[in-house]
């Protein structure tokens, strides 16, 4: 789940360069979103993957033409900015969101295939496999996403913006598009990380688990693709490992991101890769 979100976040910041530290904003809200469709609407499972993915993904969208002009520090700060927006209203929002104690009341539900119904995602296993295909099925598509003309469009854009101008390429327009189609995944994250707890709560909106992402993408390497995933599994392997030795695990994690941005300033991945090429 980790994976998918900074692979997301790493659409816009390591391809199209531009950084954004509110992408837990959207990861949040997708949880949101499969947590209120699974407990007041329907119990299907894959239109709750639908709803998540589309509240956070339009959100996305919207919010990403108020700020497409923006650059640099600027960018990074109204994103923040909006991420706890989105913070403050799930944690106030009682009745609708359950506050600060999150939402509960919902759980993952056999999957409908019309013909048949496959009551298999209780098992932990098996809804593991399930995850795995719903990863799987996204990573494809932005892989494939990054590798057609508009992926190398922002390639061009990241590399130099005022010469991507020059050759007529609408640069606000591609900047807008990476951000909108970011938050969907990133929202897609959200929905698997709610039906994975079976709860969401305002802490997956909160700004540190934007910069959680941010050292996910950059620790892995946030110029190769496979960059994030590696990033996570470092990430997630460390904080299970120190947080089960001392309460201060953050401080140790952040004095490990400061070695890898000094010795390593391509991420694991990317210092791999070139020196697989030299």
């Amino acid at each position: 789940v980790f994976g998918l979100a900074a692979m997301a976040l790493n659409m816009l910041l390591g391809f199209t360069g531009v950084l954004s530290f509110g992408h837990a904003a959207y990861f949040g809200l997708g949880a949101y979103g499969a947590g209120l469709m699974l407990k007041f609407v329907t119990d299907s499972t894959p239109l709750a993957l639908l709803a998540g993915t589309l509240l956070g993904g339009v959100a996305g969208t919207l919010f990403g033409l108020l700020i497409v002009r923006r650059r640099g520090v600027y960018f990074a700060m109204v994103t923040i900015a909006f991420g706890q927006v989105c913070y403050y209203i799930a944690y106030k929002w009682d009745s609708l969101t359950g506050g600060f104690d999150g939402l509960r009341g919902f759980a993952r539900q056999p999957l409908h295939l019309g013909f048949v119904t496959l009551d298999i995602l209780h098992d932990d296993t098996a809804f593991y496999y399930f995850l795995l295909f719903v990863f799987a099925a996204a990573v494809a598509l932005m892989g494939f996403i990054l590798r057609s003309p508009f992926g190398r469009t922002l390639l061009a854009i990241r590399e130099n913006e005022r010469r991507a101008r020059f050759l007529g390429i609408p640069v606000e327009q591609h900047i807008w598009l990476s951000f909108s189609i970011s938050t969907f995944f990133a929202a897609r994250a959200g929905a698997l990380y709610a039906l994975l707890n079976n709860f969401a709560d305002p802490l997956a909106m909160h700004y540190t688990l934007s910069g959680e992402f941010v050292i996910i993408v950059v620790m892995g390497g946030m110029r190769a693709f496979w960059g994030p995933l590696i990033g996570a599994v470092v990430f997630v392997v460390l904080e299970d490992t120190i947080s089960s030795m001392t309460v201060n695990w953050m401080s140790f994690i952040g004095l490990i991101f400061i070695l890898v941005v000094l010795f390593f300033p391509r991420g694991l991945l990317g210092t791999l890769q070139r020196r697989e090429t030299a």
